[in-house]
């Protein structure tokens, strides 16, 4: 299957029809995705963080940390997987690494960025991107490892936040020459940038819209009018099982008991079904004896 998921993924971005994709902090997450009839999901770095340590995006997490989780998200979904690489754990040579380890796992793109380490949220202040040409050495290094030539590499520059746009565009450019498949031009700032983007660059192009963050949200039908190939909620999830575990654990804390109220809980049969459980009643009747 990923294989062919690889293939999918390739020609649904091609197609830049705003391909949405939630963003997925956990296997149950994102069977959660899938069950709800997306396409493809994202492995968020930061939903990574901040759900698996309780800790801010601020480079935190490991190489090790970010593979169990892929082969966890892969053996629970089929659905094409992103895989957030962060600045990619080192140097070029660190990066081959990843990606071999990343495709193995069962992931079908990697995405990794420009700042220098320790990174940050894209939409936190006091972020800075690397040289240049260190990047540019980390893509060439993350095309080369790939196995599958549909294994697509998504390269992000943060260069915006600091150098401003056009500065970012530039860097841009010179990740296609590398041979990035996507670029991902992280936290314009306005309008008239998310509508520039797709006339500025050749390749398809990712849009990460950030709940409450610097880059005004647009529709999904919108962003695909504009030729956008992915259109990233990298943490919806993650904010929407935030709000679930206060509002729910708040009302048993108030009132000292809860029930099965599904305005407030999954309730216990549903939440048996969205990890499969009678699939593996099934199993157990068959290897009984």
């Amino acid at each position: 299957m990923s294989k062919n998921s690889k293939a999918i993924l390739r020609d649904r971005v091609n197609q830049r029809n705003g391909l949405l994709v939630p963003g997925a902090f956990n296997a149950m997450s994102a069977r959660t995705i899938a069950d709800l009839g997306f396409e493809a999901v994202y492995l968020s770095g930061a939903g990574l963080t901040n759900m698996y340590y309780g800790l801010p995006d601020l480079a935190f997490i490991s190489l090790r940390d970010v593979v169990e989780h892929t082969c966890a998200i892969r053996d629970a979904v089929e659905i094409p997987l992103i895989v957030d690489i962060d600045t990619g754990f080192g140097n070029a040579l660190n990066v081959r690494q990843t990606v071999r380890a990343l495709e193995r796992a069962g992931a079908d793109a990697v995405q990794i960025e420009d700042q220098t380490f320790p990174k940050r949220c894209g939409h936190f202040s006091g972020k800075d991107v690397a040289p240049v040409e260190e990047m540019i050495s980390k893509i060439k290094a993350a095309v080369d490892a790939r196995q599958d030539q549909n294994f697509q590499i998504i390269a992000r520059t943060d260069a915006r936040a600091k150098y401003g746009f056009e500065a970012a565009i530039e860097r841009a450019i010179q990740f296609t020459e590398a041979g990035a498949d996507i670029l991902f031009v992280e936290a314009t700032e306005s309008m008239e940038e998310v509508r520039a983007l797709t006339k500025l660059l050749e390749r398809p192009q990712l849009i990460n819209i950030v709940i409450g963050g610097k880059t005004p949200a647009l529709d999904q039908a919108e962003l695909a009018e504009l030729g956008f190939g992915v259109v990233l909620y990298a943490n919806a999830a993650l904010q929407g099982a935030a709000l679930g575990m206060q509002k729910s654990l708040g009302q048993l804390k108030q009132n000292g008991r809860l029930d099965e109220d599904p305005s407030v809980v999954v309730p216990f049969l549903e939440r048996q079904r969205m990890v499969n459980k009678p699939y593996f009643d099934s199993l157990e009747k068959k290897y009984s004896y």
